[in-house]
């Protein structure tokens, strides 16, 4: 019906909906009726109103009060924490399978959950073992780090792995996209991929206590906001200046099942390894004045790629010793460190229609 109205229909409109009778849709109806009635009662002027309410009908209402309370703590205290790498406890959320008190020594079995990117040479959240369910399982909460160099206390992506690179700065975010054999971090071949972010339906990340660290907006500092998907096949990550005018609009976390090349177009290129400055471009799912909502009749375009400039490259990228001290003579490319921390928790599988939307983020299982 909202869509008729929103067609222009200013007729009266009937809608007539068929249920079938003793199924579990005409249960759930009765369950919306009891609850209309309910509430009607609750809010209702009449002094009686609350006496026509059952003790069910209390107890429904204090367990629900109870539920939006705790929803609404969650969402208000996400961020009251900032950490550093070197001050972080061991855990940040509830149910986190990982740490954060990681340290500086690199190892292949590390369960560190903390990843960083500021350059070419990043980390992300990834799987942590081989033979893990798809992106879309509950997978993506407890991905773990991996890093392309030393020095950060997770583990490291193996070389050849990342076969091309593109990196850039712009106002309002760092991003880094690109491709290579993921399935030498625990992705399964063929896996379409899935998005991690730090805004879980629970109020905890994806992965569960993944953070994210960069020094690409000045001194080494906690991300709030950033976005990462990751295919077996392709990744990309952004991460958003907490100074930012419109962080949260940058690095949107609505659009999981619309994957890298709609969330974030840009290059995807084998062969390449590039750093540049860029434009910000428009936030994902704006189009002037209107908003795209997942799951709309119409799925629009992705943004065109915005423009860059001052690109320098490199012939490849490998693994190496790296250190959280960045000297401010240190050119663009060697200064962006791949820390992807990719994590092999629940990132949704894209459809067969969407294909090109892959989630790439280096916290893996």
């Amino acid at each position: 019906m909202d869509r008729i109205h929103r067609l222009g229909q200013h007729r009266p409109v009937k809608a007539i909906k068929l249920v079938v009778e003793d199924s579990i849709e005409s249960r759930i109806v009765q369950l919306q009726e009891k609850k209309s009635a309910m509430v009607d009662a609750t809010l209702s002027t009449d002094e009686s109103a609350m006496g026509r309410l059952t003790p069910d009908d209390m107890f429904a209402l204090k367990e629900s009060v109870a539920i939006l309370s705790f929803f609404l703590t969650c969402a208000s205290a996400q961020y009251s924490a900032t950490y550093m790498p070197d001050t972080a406890p061991e855990t940040t959320e509830e149910g986190q399978t990982g740490t954060n008190k990681c340290g500086t020594e690199s190892s292949q079995t590390s369960m560190c959950q903390n990843a960083y990117t500021w350059m070419i040479s990043a980390c992300g959240h990834l799987p942590h073992q081989a033979r893990m369910p798809p992106l879309e399982t509950l997978r993506r909460r407890i991905e773990v780090a991996w890093c392309m160099k030393s020095g950060y206390g997770t583990r490291l992506i193996p070389d050849g792995a990342i076969q091309g690179v593109h990196f850039v700065k712009t106002p309002d975010f760092v991003q880094v996209t690109g491709v290579g054999d993921l399935t030498k971090l625990n992705i399964p071949a063929g896996d379409a991929g899935g998005e991690l972010d730090p805004h879980g339906a629970d109020g905890n990340g994806n992965p569960i206590g993944g953070l994210v660290f960069s020094t690409a907006f000045g001194q080494l500092e906690q991300v709030h906001e950033w976005t990462n998907f990751m295919s077996a096949s392709e990744f990309c990550f952004r991460a958003c200046d907490p100074a930012g005018s419109n962080a949260p609009g940058f690095c949107q976390h609505i659009y999981d099942e619309m994957g890298c090349a709609w969330n974030m177009p840009a290059r995807y290129d084998a062969g390449t390894f590039e750093s540049c400055e860029g434009d910000s471009g428009d936030p994902m799912g704006v189009y002037g004045a209107s908003t795209f909502h997942q799951g709309d009749a119409v799925t629009p375009d992705a943004h065109p790629a915005p423009a860059s400039s001052k690109c320098a490259g490199v012939g490849s990228i490998s693994n190496g010793a790296a250190t959280l001290s960045i000297p401010a003579t240190t050119t663009a490319i060697a200064r962006h460190v791949l820390a992807w921390s990719v994590s092999s928790t629940a990132v949704t599988r894209l459809s067969p229609v969407r294909g090109r939307r892959r989630r790439m983020c280096l916290m893996r299982i």
